[in-house]
């Protein structure tokens, strides 16, 4: 039977139509996959304003990232028989990162930690800041640098230096704090399992306290092993800087001997905990720390999975915590996170020292640069 011309010429333009249309659908799916479409917010830059999760992969080492608050999500590591785990707290998803009270993986700052009654002076001059834990400000306040989205400068995902740096903005006024500041967050996977983080600022036209923290939440065992109090750590610390029942520093520097803040050699997180009210959550001032030269903070082990983790860094201090305010967190694969799931070690200048002229200062000048180091080790240990 024939079709009428016609009919043939409409049919020819419909199926010319569909050709060029499923053309394009294989076109756009191929970009698609090798993350020419879609990088914008997943592999590549994230345009200003995007928050996108971006990879870092050397070796055995596999770390994810999101621009929003500077963040670790994930940190994919061998155990002596060769199994990889994730060994950060955290979430699937980075809208779960923008309702997050604890602080998973971020850059906190301007000012890491708390500053009593949310004001200090500088120079003269008296700063009210915005308090978000009663009348203190934590960890830069309300909207400190977890909560905004940092700007991707460069990104390697591979090779021989994979490589992210995020940058940030922060404007005269921000939470409080005088004069405005440019801030970065290199992260870098080296040879050997190391990962280096290098956070760095400049002031750019007024004096202004800065004291940046990475806040990674770390169980070596992997982040849905349990808890944390049969890992052993080691802390290269003699004193630690006493607190208030508000965790604000008394201004004190006292030694640790005899007291269930001694980590100087390597006990489990667990031996002592008890003897303290709620776990540990303080700053330890730590031993050889002069100048920018880096020095030992830290050694964690995990003696099940083989895992060992070695802090070092540029910082004076750091605050050792065992999630003693972690309660019923759903995390990563609907895991839930309880009190004393992980542990952080937060190198940083002394919390609060800009009302302690005993402690380093945190006051960073205009013409002068901020950088503080943190240098990881991993390794095994059969």
């Amino acid at each position: 039977m024939s079709l009428p011309s016609n009919t043939w010429s409409v049919l020819r333009k419909k199926m010319t139509k569909v050709s060029v249309l499923f053309s394009v659908v294989v076109v756009l799916a191929l970009l698609f996959v090798n993350g020419v479409l879609g990088r914008d917010r997943w592999h590549g830059f994230a345009k200003d304003g995007q928050v996108g999760i971006y990879e870092l992969k050397k070796g055995n080492i596999s770390l994810r990232l999101t621009n929003w608050g500077a963040t670790i999500m994930s940190l994919l590591l061998p155990d002596k028989n060769g199994k990889l785990d994730d060994v950060v707290l955290g979430f699937d998803s980075v809208n779960d990162y923008k309702n997050d009270s604890a602080y998973f993986g971020s850059v906190v700052g301007r000012v890491a930690n708390r500053i009593a009654n949310a004001q200090f002076t500088l120079n003269g001059t008296s700063y009210k800041l915005i308090p978000n834990e009663g009348n203190n400000m934590l960890h830069g306040g309300p909207k400190g640098f977890s909560d905004v989205v940092w700007k991707v400068t460069r990104y390697q995902k591979g090779g021989h230096t994979p490589q992210i740096v995020f940058s940030y903005f922060s404007h005269n006024g921000e939470e409080g704090f005088p004069g405005d500041l440019q801030v970065s967050v290199t992260y870098t996977i080296l040879s050997d399992n190391h990962l280096s983080i290098s956070m760095k600022a400049k002031a750019l036209n007024k004096a202004t306290p800065v004291n940046l923290a990475q806040h990674t939440y770390w169980n070596l065992g992997g982040r849905n092993s349990g808890d944390i109090l049969s890992e052993e750590v080691q802390i290269f610390a003699s004193q630690i800087t006493p607190c208030d029942s508000h965790l604000i520093p008394t201004g004190k520097i006292i030694p640790v001997k005899g007291t269930p803040y001694d980590f100087l050699e390597p006990h489990t997180i667990g031996s002592r905990i008890n003897e303290l009210p709620n776990g540990y959550d303080i700053n330890y001032v730590l031993n050889n720390a002069q100048g920018t030269k880096l020095h030992r903070a830290a050694i964690v082990r995990d003696k099940k999975s083989g895992r060992v983790m070695e802090l070092v860094t540029n910082q004076p201090g750091v605050q050792f915590y065992t999630s003693n305010m972690i309660k019923e967190i759903k995390g990563k694969g609907g895991f839930v996170y309880k009190k004393h799931a992980a542990l952080c070690l937060e190198t940083q200048k002394y919390p609060d020292s800009v009302h302690h002229p005993n402690f380093p200062s945190e006051i960073l000048y205009p013409g002068k640069s901020y950088e503080h180091v943190m240098l990881f080790k991993f390794t095994i240990e059969l």
